[in-house]
């Protein structure tokens, strides 16, 4: 197998570029077989020949398609790998395996209290994809790989959203979740691991700052709401003005405004009617006064 490859968990390479090899895990020389173990390993075969065909139930295992075998033989890594899918054999008394789930986990991260640059406190909760892609060196690179993970997870949250500030936190969720996988990504590569995808779910803010910036935000939209009012109010002012222009030019037009008004008011349930005067009426009485 090349360098620049690794194994999906499903028996194909997957290239990845610029990354370690953690394939094969290399053998000591206090690792070689002795005289000791050699004889140990004939015995066994021995026990199962000479028990055959009841030894079957004991040397046959079975692993399913998205399952792998890490079989030890006295304590010391087979050679050639993760045994699966399919049967695979085992000796009695000397031979023990570990079978790892290729499948994608996901797991929460518990609420992290963390401080943001701008000194706010929020809590924030994610969800953490990975699966193993290298069974070999989950099982002896790491006690637990699952619970690694997790607490790199947390620690990983904690380090990424120490370095953005509120706004950021809230508005660029997406770049901080794909910068916190590409940080799980690297750590936990040595594992075995790949983190596949990473979600931040909520970020509480304190009871405090909540009432701010609903207030903010208040504010924000009754400003505008002044504004958008100003602005109809200029435009109808231009728009009487425009008509005012009009009915100038016009007397008639003046006129028929003022009957249509009438119509407009007699067509109401009104008690009282109030008629206003035409304008050439007061211009009548007053040229009188001055006679």
């Amino acid at each position: 197998m090349p360098a620049s490859a690794k194994p999906n968990g499903f028996g194909e390479d997957q290239p990845l570029s610029g990354r370690i090899n953690y394939n094969e895990v290399p053998k000591t020389e206090a690792q070689e077989w002795g005289c000791c173990t050699y004889l140990l390993v004939f015995l066994s075969y021995l026990l199962v020949v000479c028990t055959f065909p009841f030894s079957l139930a004991y040397t046959l295992r079975m692993v399913k398609e998205y399952e792998r075998a890490v079989i030890f033989r006295l304590g010391m890594l087979l050679s050639g790998g993760a045994k699966g899918p399919g049967l695979f054999f085992i000796l009695p008394c000397i031979d023990n395996y570990v079978k790892v789930d290729l499948r994608t986990i996901s797991f929460d991260v518990a609420p992290q209290e963390i401080l943001t640059k701008d000194s706010v406190t929020v809590a924030v909760d994610a969800v953490v994809y990975y699966r193993v892609f290298n069974p070999t060196v989950a099982i002896t690179n790491v006690v637990d790989v699952q619970k690694s993970t997790k607490l790199l997870a947390a620690t990983t949250l904690r380090n990424c959203l120490g370095t953005k500030t509120l706004a950021e936190v809230l508005s660029d969720r997406e770049n901080v979740s794909t910068h916190m996988q590409s940080v799980l990504d690297d750590a936990t590569d040595p594992w075995g691991v790949k983190v596949e995808r990473v979600e931040m779910k909520d970020v509480r803010l304190p009871v405090q700052l909540q009432r701010a910036m609903a207030a903010e935000a208040e504010a924000a939209r009754e400003a505008r709401a002044k504004v958008i009012a100003a602005e109809g109010e200029q435009n109808a002012s231009r728009a009487l003005k425009e008509a005012a222009d009009v009915m100038l030019e016009s007397p008639m037009a003046l006129q028929l405004r003022y009957l249509q008004t009438l119509n407009t008011i007699s067509a109401e349930k009104n008690s009282t009617i109030i008629f206003p005067l035409p304008l050439n009426l007061l211009e009548n009485i007053s040229y009188f006064k001055k006679e």
